[in-house]
């Protein structure tokens, strides 16, 4: 099926990798709120175009506003262990993470303070050799998709923090067995892929990073949350 999707700008359609090259249709919505319901939102923008042996990837993004986890950074009541702690985390080039005290303030409430200061302390004592991610790796999946408002974020979410996504296999597992294809939850950005969720389990984490490794649906203004992944034929061109 020809689909009438086509690649974000300075994207391509088609990418390589280990288990073949694949097509990443982005997927165009609205601007998805609270008030929408995930299976209402793959319904109407992507069931009609899935054939078998697609896989769905979803920003985790859209799962978690979805679920209400997205706060409005006024609203967000910061505690005094989250304006500490943010003073010694490392600013990324790209993206705020737990870099603002509001988006440290949701890793404690998404992780526990035990873990985190727990994470802190080791954090700082392999910063004292060199090695640095420590505090995200103790941390794991929930703290590395907080994420904050930027100057390139879709309005309303510009004065937004948010979350990770509530159980994100078991949403990956409903969504999977809604539609009858395969699901992927996915954070990806210009510096790297986590994938939050998925079903089946075997897809491998490594075959999602090859397809998403440069950002199909990227950060800006495209409101493209959802994306088609299509395996193209050997010697066959991928329709536009």
């Amino acid at each position: 099926m020809q689909l009438p999707f086509w690649p974000n700008n300075n994207k391509n359609l088609e990418i390589t990798t280990d288990s073949g090259v694949f097509a990443r249709y982005p997927v165009k919505t609205h601007v998805i709120m609270k008030e929408d319901d995930p299976f209402e939102v793959v319904d109407k923008y992507v069931r009609r175009y899935l054939e078998k042996g697609d896989v769905l990837f979803i920003s985790e993004k859209i799962i978690a506003i979805m679920q209400g986890r997205a706060f409005k950074v006024s609203e967000i009541k910061v505690s005094l262990l989250a304006r500490i702690l943010v003073k010694f985390v490392y600013k990324p080039d790209y993206g705020i993470g737990i870099g603002s005290p509001a988006t440290m303030e949701l890793c404690i409430r998404s992780v526990g303070r035990l873990k985190i200061l727990f994470a802190a302390v080791c954090s700082g004592i392999c910063k004292l050799f060199g090695k640095r991610g420590v505090f995200y790796k103790i941390c794991g999946p929930a703290a590395r998709a907080i994420d904050g408002p930027c100057e390139y974020t879709l309005p309303p979410y510009n004065e937004y923090a948010k979350m990770a996504p509530d159980k994100p296999f078991e949403m990956a597992e409903k969504l999977a067995n809604h539609l009858g294809n395969d699901v992927v939850i996915i954070d990806a950005n210009d510096i790297g892929v986590n994938v939050l969720g998925k079903y089946p389990i075997s897809i491998t984490d490594r075959f999602c990073e090859q397809v998403f490794k440069d950002n199909p649906l990227d950060q800006c203004d495209q409101q493209t949350p959802l994306c088609i992944v299509r395996e193209v034929p050997q010697n066959t061109p991928c329709d536009l």
